[in-house]
């Protein structure tokens, strides 16, 4: 299997007879961006967060820069559906005790410069003096991709990042990840519940099935299908209704999620 990032057979299991998924195996090219989608309790997140180094499988493997994932690492930025930032530290110490952490031999000034540039990204500048407490959760969220693209990380893990968020502030920070992701050529894996979230941001879609039981046989979820999608790459939620494709990829995607998101 070729890619930056493998994942091989990868199983988990609670109880051995019931592994939740299995057999799940992918893989991402530098610079793509994928998203998963499936119902709650298929093993999204589980998987994400093997990815992370934060949770670890049942069996198989993951590779990433042709090196065995074993635990966290500063090479992948990982953003919550809270932000987890520290709520005594301002906007830049968050960034800034990141970046530290990645670079802790630089100066004062080049801690600054880092930090400052990932915050204009970002949009929240005017701000970066300010606590979590004076933010709105849009722009604590803000923060948190931030922090994450600030350390330089060989990829970004996503785990529905604005799932919180109210449509509005969703579709502007959906925007402004789009770009900084062209602009940084970004490797992304991302979990969501949001069709259109997944069309506008994807280059693949990984549709996820659940576990069933059928006639008595235990079938574990997995990857069911991978879409390609086939819309313009410098595609924009505003317009994204409009692209010739969108309604047969978003039927496809909704169909799968309505009657084919259960293994049988």
């Amino acid at each position: 299997m070729s890619g930056f990032l493998k994942i091989e057979k990868l199983a988990k299991a609670y109880g051995a007879a019931r592994p939740v998924f299995a057999d799940v195996s992918f893989a991402l090219d530098k610079g793509e961006f994928v998203c998963i989608i499936g119902h709650s309790g298929c093993g999204k997140t589980t998987i994400l967060n093997v990815l992370a180094g934060l949770d670890t499988a049942s069996s198989g493997l993951v590779f990433m820069d042709d090196r065995e994932v074993a635990g966290p690492s500063l090479d992948r930025g990982v953003v919550f559906q809270g932000h987890a930032l520290m709520p005594w530290l301002t906007v830049r110490q968050n960034i800034a005790f990141a970046v530290r952490s990645r670079w802790p031999d630089w100066s004062a000034a080049q801690l600054n410069v880092q930090v400052e540039k990932f915050v204009a990204m970002v949009g929240l500048s005017p701000a970066i003096d300010k606590k979590p407490s004076e933010l709105s959760g849009g722009m604590k969220q803000r923060v948190g991709i931030a922090r994450a693209f600030s350390i330089a990380p060989k990829m970004l893990l996503l785990d529905e990042p604005f799932g919180a968020l109210d449509a509005l502030t969703r579709g502007t920070i959906q925007d402004e990840l789009l770009a900084i992701v062209r602009q940084t050529h970004q490797t992304v894996f991302m979990i969501t519940h949001d069709v259109d979230e997944a069309i506008l941001l994807a280059d693949r879609i990984l549709l996820m099935s659940n576990g069933s039981e059928h006639e008595g046989i235990y079938t574990p979820g997995g990857i069911a299908e991978v879409v390609v999608n086939p819309l313009p790459r410098e595609r924009k939620r505003a317009g994204l209704h409009h692209l010739p494709g969108y309604y047969e990829l978003r039927n496809h995607v909704v169909d799968f999620l309505v009657t084919r998101a259960t293994a049988h």
